[in-house]
Formats: C-alpha cells, structure tokens, sequence
C-alpha cells in the first residue's frame, strides 16, 4: 500500500511499482496459471491521472487490462456506498414488515434512499478497504499495488474498519444483539447483517496489520511540509501497527532538499524499536513529463516485499510488574508497552472504551484492541519514556474471578 501527504507523487510511484515487469519465481506457491493476472493496481481516487497514463476507459469497480501482466481498478466512494445501503435497507425493510417492535431510528434508517447519500461518515472508508480485501484474497492476483492518494488522510482511510467496528459495538453491543434475536427471532436477520459487518471489520483491521502478508510505503516530497510531517506519519503509523517496509523520498518534489529529508528520516528510524526492516530511498526526478505508462515505469520503482515484523501497537508486549497490591497479594498488576514516537509528548492522551483504549498522538486518535487478559482489568496510570509508551492496569474487583 503506497500512501503519503498530498502532493508527494504517491500516485507516479505507485503505478512506477506496479508497471515493473514480474521477475521469475522457484517459488511455486507464488506462480499463476494466468500471466496477465499478475498484479493489479487499486486506486481509491476518482480524479487519479493513471487511466490517462495507461490510456483505458475508467471503470469503477471493474480491473482494466493495461499490459499482460497489469490490470487497473478504480474503486468508487459513492458507488459502493449506494450498493452495500440498498442491499442493508432490503434487511431494515424485512425487520420492519415482520415485527411490531423494532430499534429506535429503524423505520427512520430505512426511508434513506441510496440515492440520497453523499457518503456515510467512516463507512466508505470501511467499504473500500473490504473490497481491497476481497481482492486480496481472491486468488487472482499474485501481488496488489494499492494507490492510496485522493482519499485525505491516508491514515484516518486505514483505520477505517477499526473505528466502524468501535462504533458498532458502542452503539449496539454484541451481547444486545444476540439477545433481541433470541427475544425477537425476526430481529435474527439484522443482528445477522450487523454482525456480519463487524466481523469484517475484524478481519480488515487484521489483514492491513499483518506484517506477512503487508506492506506500507510511506512517499514523501522533498519539501519543509513533508519533513515537519515525516514524525506525525511515523507516530500515525506506530500507535495503528502498521507493517510499514520502506520510505520513498522523491526528488521529483523540491529535489534540493532530498538528501536532508533522507537523513531526517534515518534519524527518526530507530533499529532497536523494530525499525531495522524499514528501508530508506529515493525516487529519482524524471526528465520527461510523466503523461504515460512508459515514462511511468522508467522511474524503475521496485517496493520491497513484506518484512514480517510487527510494529508498533501490533508488537505490544503484556507484563506481570507486580504479584498483587497491597491488601490483595492474590491480585497481580500488568503493564502493556509498545514502541511509540511522540513528536508532540503534550498531544498525547489516553482513555478507555470497552475493550479499546483510545489512544491520542499529535491530534490522531485510534482504538487500539486490548489483549483479552486486560479487558478485565482497569487503567492505573501511563507513561512515556525512552521511545516507549506504557499503560498500567489492576484487574477489575466487579469481574475479576477471586480464587
């Protein structure tokens, strides 16, 4: 997944790496029956210039023959959101004709018409990332170059799913859900579709945190904006755990300044906080007009693979720092740590939220999903100290099983 700060290049570099020709493979678990199927290309912006590099039709939803070995997709926001309403107002519907007795707001929910919509604030984000997903993992594409340009914040678009899973469960808890199915069994086909929406919630947030199988490519401009914004994007990246394998910095964008920005950059990377995998380079600046596909692949980007170690939140370690408190030795104390920048320690602010603990860097707030022996336990205190954050917790006397 190739992201960055508007203005980067994001999209050149993205197409640059996915236009690379396929080398060949012993591997075979990495051969494809079709050659032509080998990589496609997401784009999630619908002003993206790369359909008129590749000179093809734009058709959302749809992957586009380029070459023999690269297909285009363009994933369109409002389309899929007028698909996937239409189809949970036919489930809002059905509730309504078979039951005297609904949720609040249902009735309500279901006069929405698709057309109505503009988006659905977090749920388009959500939906675009599952159909990445279901790309991922369809069978058909031995590598997916995902252009995450046109979308804002790339980082608030890969927490998607994390924070409509959040707000599902805040609003309508998994235990209310199965109990009005099994008080109401009409109500079965709607806890059902909601349920189904939070498990893929699940399984997105997991899927673009897995280092093994992921890999983000952080694209900077050789600018002053970008290098005032390289530590935020860094602590972005540690407090949602993403997988991140290299640091592009392109020439193409204020190339004086390139070799400075590379250097700032290697001094923010710390190699005993996980941070060996991550590579640094540069994107050399084009002589030509970058208009086609050509002058596309001559960047020669190639992005290194999936590094397979977690970062960040995603490498949190739980420890027992006490065998009980005072009054209850039978009560042990833990405390969970993970490796986090803090370009600005006054921005830092934590909370808690069922089985989340929210977490605030530098004005980016994320859930992160709390191990489930903590789930049972409350927060004592936190702290930052020599690049690592630290969250204390006491099991919780109402819940807490008493030997």
């Amino acid at each position: 997944m190739v992201l960055g700060p508007g203005g980067s290049g994001v999209s050149a570099i993205a197409a640059a790496a996915a236009s690379q020709r396929p080398g060949t493979s012993r591997d075979s678990r990495r051969v494809v029956s079709r050659a032509e199927q080998h990589t496609l290309l997401v784009t999630v912006d619908r002003w993206s210039p790369v359909h008129d590099w590749a000179r093809v039709y734009r058709r959302p939803g749809e992957p586009v023959a380029v070459s023999k070995h690269l297909h285009l997709l363009a994933l369109d926001r409002l389309d899929l959101t007028e698909k996937t309403w239409s189809a949970f107002v036919d489930v809002l519907t059905h509730t309504i004709g078979h039951s005297k007795h609904v949720l609040p707001g249902v009735s309500t929910l279901a006069g929405i018409d698709a057309a109505e919509l503009t988006s659905l604030p977090g749920i388009d984000d959500f939906l675009l990332l599952r159909r990445i997903r279901d790309e991922a993992t369809s069978g058909q594409w031995q590598r997916i170059v995902v252009d995450c340009s046109g979308c804002g914040d790339p980082l608030q678009f890969l927490r998607g799913g994390s924070v409509l899973s959040q707000a599902l469960n805040r609003f309508w808890p998994r235990h209310r859900r199965l109990a009005a199915a099994a008080e109401r069994p009409v109500m079965a086909q709607l806890t059902a579709a909601v349920d189904a929406i939070d498990r893929d919630c699940a399984d997105v947030a997991e899927l673009f945190g897995d280092p093994h199988a992921v890999a983000i490519h952080l694209v900077l401009g050789a600018e002053d904006r970008t290098r005032r914004l390289a530590g935020r994007y860094l602590a972005g990246a540690d407090v949602m755990g993403l997988p991140l394998a290299s640091i592009l910095v392109n020439r193409g964008v204020g190339g004086e300044a390139a070799d400075d920005l590379v250097a700032h950059v290697e001094g923010l990377l710390d190699p005993a906080e996980g941070d060996g995998p991550v590579r640094v380079g540069t994107v050399e600046r084009s002589d030509e007009t970058i208009d086609r596909m050509a002058r596309v692949r001559k960047l020669g980007v190639r992005l290194p693979d999936p590094h397979g170690v977690a970062r960040g939140s995603a490498a949190a370690t739980v420890d027992v720092v006490a065998d009980g408190e005072p009054g209850r030795p039978e009560t042990p104390a833990y405390r969970l740590s993970w490796p986090q920048r803090l370009p600005d320690p006054d921005s830092l602010a934590l909370g808690r939220s069922g089985d989340d603990l929210l977490v605030t860097v530098s004005g980016f707030r994320h859930p992160v999903r709390l191990p489930s022996v903590l789930r049972r336990c409350l927060v004592t205190d936190a702290a930052w100290e020599s690049g690592r954050l630290s969250v204390g917790f006491v099991p919780d006397p109402a819940v807490w099983p008493r030997r």
